[in-house]
């Protein structure tokens, strides 16, 4: 499979595809599958405005899903450098012995690859030792079920410009399809078995008093401006954080996380005008049931005394909550776990290693929320060596996760 994963890896690195706006790379992507595979009907199916994910079907099966978008823009350096530091190009596609490195592989091109392949080489194969027509159905051993190579399948905050508010290819294909009975998610993750996996959600905190002129800091309130500010809300926020952690009930393989990833007020252009607002947004993520509506007030409250006993005492103090998706676990015992835990043991000749405290959180949970059973297993992506920016894979992993993909495929039920 080695070579074809590196083909398509190669495809994917040199076309962009941003969230929300994968139409292109989907269109090119099916019309290269198109001529390399033309036994399998490849599809795009469109969302949004710009959005795309490529589709195929062979009959009843399982779903086998990944998506096209990237964590990071590689069209968009600017935006990257926002939180890299670093807006120089990235370089293409490397392989160097077992390691391909390039923009976007862990997130998600690399195990995107994998199950692309997975799925079409597996037709190719059946159709050529068999020598059945498999445009008239699946033959015995052939791929059974589908495969998703979805657009927005990263998170967003805010709503529209490709935000958690606008529709994803997961759930426009889940809106116009019959669902499957069980999921296999082809991410990278850790060395095991997922089943269960948090969820997630967005807080924005907002602190606004009044503008005023850098010239003049009384004429802002507080005097100096909100931004000046910001070390008695940050130190505030982390109190709230070491206690969310602290009751953590680490429910099943979950667990919980929270974290600060974006700070902003005022224009940059020009700083010699003091904001009004100081806005800070956090990323939240639950094993366990918690209400954000309820956490988000937790938090307000807390904020509002803590300003109250500083400068900020008569600003204003909002925390705005944005679900993602709540937690959701599949039965450990359901066929499709089942089944991957098998063709993980006889890949790797081990059994799964049991895990606890997990907190990356995928389309799983919106597939588990549907009544879908589903697994997630993938390869371990790390940072490629020189430029943080690039991920790193082995090739070996993935052909090996490529081939527990494709097992899935010709033993799950329908």
């Amino acid at each position: 499979m080695r070579q074809p994963l590196l083909d398509v890896l190669r495809l994917l690195d040199t076309v962009p595809a941003p969230r929300g706006r994968e139409r292109t790379a989907a269109h090119r992507l099916r019309a290269w599958c198109a001529d390399r595979w033309p036994h399998i009907d490849w599809q795009v199916l469109e969302h949004g405005p710009e959005g795309g994910s490529l589709f195929a079907a062979r009959g009843a099966g399982p779903l086998l899903y990944s998506h096209l978008d990237t964590s990071l823009d590689d069209g968009a350096a600017t935006v990257n450098r926002l939180v890299t530091g670093d807006a120089a190009p990235v370089g293409p596609l490397a392989v160097g012995g077992d390691t391909v490195s390039g923009f976007g592989i862990g997130v998600a091109r690399g195990p995107a690859a994998a199950a692309l392949v997975a799925f079409a080489e597996a037709e190719s194969e059946s159709a050529a030792e068999t020598g059945a027509d498999t445009a008239r159905g699946p033959v015995r051993g052939s791929v059974r079920g589908q495969l998703l190579l979805a657009g927005s399948g990263t998170h967003r905050c805010g709503g529209g410009a490709g935000g958690t508010t606008a529709v994803t290819g997961l759930e426009a294909y889940a809106d116009t399809h019959p669902l499957p009975r069980s999921a296999i998610v082809a991410k990278c993750g850790p060395p095991t078995l997922l089943w269960h996996e948090p969820g997630a959600f967005y807080l924005t905190v907002k602190v606004t008093g009044r503008s005023g002129a850098a010239m003049l800091a009384e004429s802002a309130a507080p005097p100096g401006g909100v931004v000046a500010h910001a070390g008695v809300v940050l130190d505030e926020l982390a109190r709230w954080r070491e206690a969310y952690l602290a009751a953590d009930p680490r429910q099943g393989q979950t667990g919980r996380a929270c974290g600060i990833g974006a700070i902003s007020g005022g224009w940059p252009g020009k700083p010699d005008l003091l904001p009004a607002q100081l806005r800070i947004g956090l990323y939240v993520v639950a094993g366990d049931p918690v209400q954000p509506a309820s956490l988000g007030a937790e938090l307000a409250g807390r904020l509002r005394a803590r300003c109250a006993r500083s400068a900020l005492r008569d600003c204003a103090v909002d925390v705005a909550v944005e679900p993602v998706a709540a937690a959701a676990a599949t039965p450990p015992d359901a066929p499709v776990v089942t089944a991957a835990r098998a063709a993980w043991s006889d890949e790797f000749g081990a059994q799964p290693p049991p895990i606890t405290g997990w907190t990356g959180s995928t389309d799983g949970v919106e597939l588990r929320a549907r009544g879908v059973d589903t697994v997630r297993l993938g390869p371990q992506a790390r940072p490629a060596d020189g430029d943080p920016r690039r991920d790193a894979l082995s090739l070996t992993q993935l052909e090996s996760y490529a081939r527990i993909y494709r097992r899935l495929l010709t033993e799950l039920p329908a």
